[in-house]
């Protein structure tokens, strides 16, 4: 087999793998449910309101960024947890710190939302 098949064959398993982060992600942390829901409700919205492409890729850009941190974030509490069970000032600074960075990206897109939406609703 090829350098170049090799690549490829490794580029295709780690797209696997990441698709099946995704769905764990989805399948099992609520937080993640409930931004999807918000995302489809959003992404309907958008469609009957018929925005513009930037107003879209500014939506997708917002959707695509709270998940990714919010996926970041679970990532963090999952190590910190299993690294240590138990309560440590120091464990819980660093899950304050990643749900911090969830809630700047959540205001973000809130932000964005009233940018987009805010002039065809009113």
């Amino acid at each position: 087999m090829s350098k170049i098949s090799k690549f490829i064959i490794g580029r295709l398993r780690g797209c696997g793998y990441a698709f099946k982060g995704a769905l764990l992600l989805l399948k099992t942390e609520p937080s993640i449910q409930v931004q999807a829901v918000i995302a489809i409700i959003m992404t309907a919205l958008g469609f009957y309101l018929n925005i513009t492409t930037t107003e879209w890729i500014l939506q997708t850009f917002a959707i695509g960024l709270v998940m990714s941190i919010e996926g970041l974030n679970t990532t963090i509490e999952a190590i910190a947890d299993f690294i240590h069970p138990d309560f440590h000032d120091k464990i819980g600074f660093i899950k304050d710190i990643a749900a911090g960075a969830v809630f700047i990206a959540a205001i973000t897109a809130v932000v964005i939302g009233c940018l987009i939406y805010v002039p065809y609703l009113f």
